[in-house]
């Protein structure tokens, strides 16, 4: 019975964390001075490909061109456009909740794309990754 209880413990701990790395993020409210600590990573595409297909791809797909009802289009998004470097960095460390105004899809954007060990370098190699695909 105690090694049931302990499976059963372990089984919702895991689950409280998946959930806790999908529940979205802060709101896209941000300054240039929040986005200027990240002004000065430089980031690699070859290695931002690797880490685009580890962790975006379910929700953008392997082209970054979406998925229904899931994640945006990234090939052809004016906010990427429109975005620097680094405050795209920091959008994806906040991530965009469904309820935030500006979300489009009505679907969670977890911080770092649901994936906490995602280093502010890998997320500077992923947006390196992306600024290679736009259109």
């Amino acid at each position: 019975m105690q090694s049931r209880l302990s499976v059963l413990f372990v089984a919702l701990v895991l689950l409280a964390s998946a959930l806790a790395a999908c529940s979205g993020g802060g709101s896209q409210s941000t300054t240039p001075d929040e986005a200027g600590k990240f002004a000065s990573l430089k980031g690699d595409a070859k290695k931002g490909e690797t880490a685009f297909a580890g962790t975006c791809v379910p929700c953008h797909g392997p082209d970054a061109k979406g998925m229904p009802g899931l994640g945006k289009d990234l090939t052809t998004s004016t906010f990427m456009k429109d975005t620097s470097d680094a405050e795209l960095i920091l959008f994806v460390t906040k991530g965009r909740p469904a309820g935030d105004p500006l979300n489009t899809t009505g679907v969670d954007m977890p911080p770092r794309g649901g994936t906490p060990a995602l280093k502010d370098q890998d997320l500077a190699d992923i947006v390196a990754y992306l600024r290679t695909l736009q259109k």
